[in-house]
C-alpha cells in the first residue's frame, strides 16, 4: 500500500477527479479534482465502497450504474482499461456529465485496486457558457440562472424562421413539475426555490449546445431542441425526465424527490409561435391527466 500511496501523490492536484478503490471496492483515495467536481470532501468519501453509490452515477436511461455496471469493477474483474460516459449527482443535487475511464492496478502481476479518472463532458456544458453572455443582456433568470423567458421566446421565433427557410426541423418541449404547489404549501417557497435551481442545473447540463431550455414562468420550463423528427425528440424529453426522477435533494434535514411531466411536439408547416407553444402545453396536461411523470408526444 506504501507503493501505491506514493504513486497516487502524483494525482493530488490533478484538474480531474481521480480516485482508488481496492480489490475490495473500499475508497482509498480521493483528489483534490473529485472534491472540486463532485461536491464531497475526501473526509466524506474515504474508506467508504463505491457501491454504496455515493456519486449515483447513472446512463442516459437512469441505470444505476455503481449497482449494476461499475467500470471500476469490470475493469478489475478483466484486467482491462474501461471508460464510459455517465451523469454523477454533484453533492447539492444536481447532474454533472462526465466521461470516465478506469484503470486496474497490479502489484506482482495480480490485481489489487483500480482508478478512475473523470472529466466534466466540456461539450455538454457549452450552453452554460452561452447563459454567462445571456447575463450580460439581461435575458437571463435570476433563480435558475436559465435563459428567461423573453430570451426563450426570441430563440423560438428566430427557429421558426429558419424551418421556413431552411427547412430546419425542430421540436419544443414544454416541462412542468409534478406537486410542486404541494411542495411549497408543505416544505415552504425556500424549498420550492431550491428544486428550481437545482433541477434547472441538471437541464442546462445534459442539453446539447444546440438547443436551449428556459424558464417559462412558475415551475414551467419550455425547451427547444434541433432534431429531424418525433422520436428523436421523444428520446431528448424522456433523458430529461429521468435524469430528473433520479435526481434527489438535500434541504436540511430533507432529501426532496421530484419528478416533472413533459408535453413534446414538432414544428408543423402553419404553426406560428402561439400554435406550438398552445399545442405543447396541452400534451403536457395530458400527461399530467395520465399520471405525471411522463412525456406526451404529438
Amino acid at each position: 500500500m506504501e507503493n501505491i500511496t506514493r504513486f497516487l501523490s502524483v494525482f493530488e492536484n490533478l484538474h480531474e477527479g481521480v480516485y482508488y478503490v481496492d480489490i475490495n471496492r473500499q475508497i482509498l483515495f480521493w483528489n483534490a479534482g473529485a472534491e472540486r467536481i463532485t461536491g464531497f470532501t475526501r473526509q466524506e468519501v474515504l474508506n467508504r465502497h463505491c457501491y454504496d453509490n455515493i456519486l449515483m452515477h447513472t446512463d442516459d436511461k437512469g441505470t444505476h450504474i455503481c449497482i449494476k455496471g461499475c467500470p471500476l469493477h469490470q475493469s478489475m474483474a478483466d484486467n482491462e482499461i474501461k471508460t464510459a460516459f455517465v451523469y454523477l449527482q454533484h453533492k447539492s443535487g444536481y447532474r454533472v456529465p462526465v466521461s470516465v475511464r478506469a484503470i486496474p492496478i497490479l502489484n506482482q502481476g495480480v490485481v489489487c485496486g483500480a482508478i478512475e479518472v473523470f472529466q466534466i463532458q466540456q461539450e455538454l456544458l457549452e450552453t452554460m457558457h452561452n447563459v454567462e453572455e445571456l447575463k450580460l443582456l439581461a435575458l437571463t433568470d435570476q433563480l435558475t440562472v436559465l435563459p428567461n423567458r423573453r430570451y426563450i421566446t426570441t430563440f423560438l421565433e428566430s427557429k421558426i424562421r429558419e424551418n421556413r427557410a431552411l427547412g430546419i426541423n425542430f421540436g419544443v418541449l414544454f416541462i412542468d413539475i409534478d406537486h410542486f404547489k404541494a411542495l411549497n404549501d408543505q416544505h415552504g417557497h425556500t424549498a420550492g426555490d431550491e428544486v428550481l435551481s437545482v433541477l434547472s442545473k441538471t437541464f442546462a447540463n445534459v442539453l446539447r449546445a444546440s438547443d436551449r431550455i428556459g424558464r417559462w414562468g412558475g415551475e414551467e420550463f419550455l425547451g427547444v431542441c434541433i432534431c429531424r423528427d418525433g422520436d428523436t425528440l421523444l428520446k431528448i424529453a424522456e433523458k430529461i425526465r429521468t435524469l430528473a426522477e433520479k435526481t434527489v435533494i438535500p434541504f436540511g434535514d430533507l432529501i426532496l424527490h421530484i419528478t416533472i411531466s413533459i408535453g413534446a411536439t414538432m414544428i408543423r408547416e402553419n404553426d406560428t409561435l402561439g400554435t406550438l407553444i398552445q399545442r405543447a402545453d396541452k400534451l403536457m396536461y395530458k400527461s399530467k391527466a395520465n399520471g405525471r411523470n411522463q412525456t406526451t408526444l404529438k
